[in-house]
């Protein structure tokens, strides 16, 4: 019996043991192996969603690129005017003539669904400035031997807005052309008050250029762009031009607005004190023509607007971007003169200047003290 119990040499309960701790192991092991692959699992989910963070980041043009795509692919599953972003790509309300008239060209009116039309656009152009501003300007700054952060962030906004300008200010030349106004005539702005429709190339210049500045004022909100030390000035002028915007369109005087649009366009690209001249000219017709040409008197339900009201909302907002016109004037002067005076060559406007002269003084003194250290 004896002999029998302790065969092989193993006593029965320490074959149990050694089947347990065999077991034991290999569950171990197993579980181990478990534990290992959760962990991996829980660091690859990070690590892609930082990646695709990484990405959004450094290319910041793909995020509105991905909504326009959306937006285009919902339109080409039924390219018809009963697509829900047929009013988001194209211009609405447009007006069937009573009589076929081969002179006039086709007009469109205006409504809720052209906010549709402005926000698309936004998106648009908010895709076009960062990726020319990252994939072209950026290349074409380092290949300049702009090597400052601030510097280049500096030249590429400048360059994205006169490259903008220099496209629209022709097409807002053309627009204008089309109507009474050329060139500049402030008695057309007046007569034949309101002017409730338009032709699709005016209108297209219109709201694209209402969508440029809202989009522009969040860039600004954001701060996207480095600020200035005539920061609050900028704000003010973003604000009275949005706001001169929206009320000259749902007011009927965009014969107005189209003549600040163009001067904008074109001073802009070269110097914004050029505006000063036709702003000047707009405020002076405010004080004559605009209540002697036209009727004068206010009538919600025929939406005639031209009254003492409107003509004193209309003639503050433009004041005041005339006062900041003639304030940059002024620095621009001031800039001049020390530069002619004490020859210096800085624009006092600027922050990135700056700020980057006291990194560089901080490295210099940061670094002398070091090697007196040494």
């Amino acid at each position: 019996m004896a002999a029998a119990k302790h065969a092989n040499g193993v006593a029965p309960r320490q074959r149990k043991t050694l089947n347990t701790t065999t077991s034991n192991g290999v569950n171990g092991k197993h579980h181990n192996k478990t534990a290992k692959a959760t962990t991996r699992r829980k660091h690859l989910d990070p690590s892609l969603l930082r990646r695709c963070l990484c990405i959004a980041t450094t290319r910041t043009w793909l995020i509105p690129l991905l909504l326009l795509l959306v937006l285009l692919a919902i339109y080409a599953v039924s390219p018809t005017e009963s697509n829900i972003v047929h009013p988001f790509i194209f211009l609405s309300y447009k007006q069937q003539p009573a009589a076929p008239d081969v002179a006039r060209p086709v007009q469109y009116g205006k409504g809720k669904r052209d906010v549709t039309f402005v926000c698309f656009y936004m998106v648009v152009l908010s895709f076009t400035r960062e990726l020319f501003m990252q994939e072209i300007f950026r290349p074409l700054a380092r290949r300049l031997g702009i090597r400052s952060r601030g510097k280049q962030l500096r030249f590429m906004e400048q360059t994205y807005t006169a490259l903008y300008f220099a496209l629209m200010a022709p097409f807002g030349v053309y627009a204008m052309r089309r109507t009474p106004v050329w060139y500049f005539n402030t008695r057309a702005m007046y007569q034949d008050f309101p002017h409730k429709t338009h032709e699709a190339c005016f209108k297209f210049y219109y709201l694209f250029q209402a969508a440029y500045w809202a989009q522009q004022a969040i860039v600004m909100l954001l701060g996207l762009e480095k600020p200035r030390k005539d920061f609050r000035e900028l704000i003010a002028h973003h604000i009275i031009t949005i706001s001169l915007i929206a009320l000259s369109y749902r007011f009927h005087f965009t014969y107005m607005g189209i003549a600040v649009y163009l001067t904008h366009d074109i001073s802009d690209f070269f110097s914004r004190q050029v505006a000063s001249l036709p702003n000047l000219r707009i405020l002076y017709s405010l004080l004559g023509e605009f209540q002697t040409v036209g009727p004068y008197v206010l009538n919600w339900q025929t939406q005639q607007y031209k009254c003492w009201i409107s003509s004193v909302i209309t003639f503050t907002l433009l004041a005041f971007i005339q006062a900041l016109y003639l304030f940059w004037l002024f620095c621009l002067l001031r800039i001049g003169y020390r530069y002619i005076v004490h020859n210096i060559a800085r624009d006092g406007r600027s922050e990135a200047e700056a700020s980057e002269a006291e990194q560089m003084n901080s490295y210099s003194n940061g670094s002398a003290k070091g090697m007196v250290k040494t």
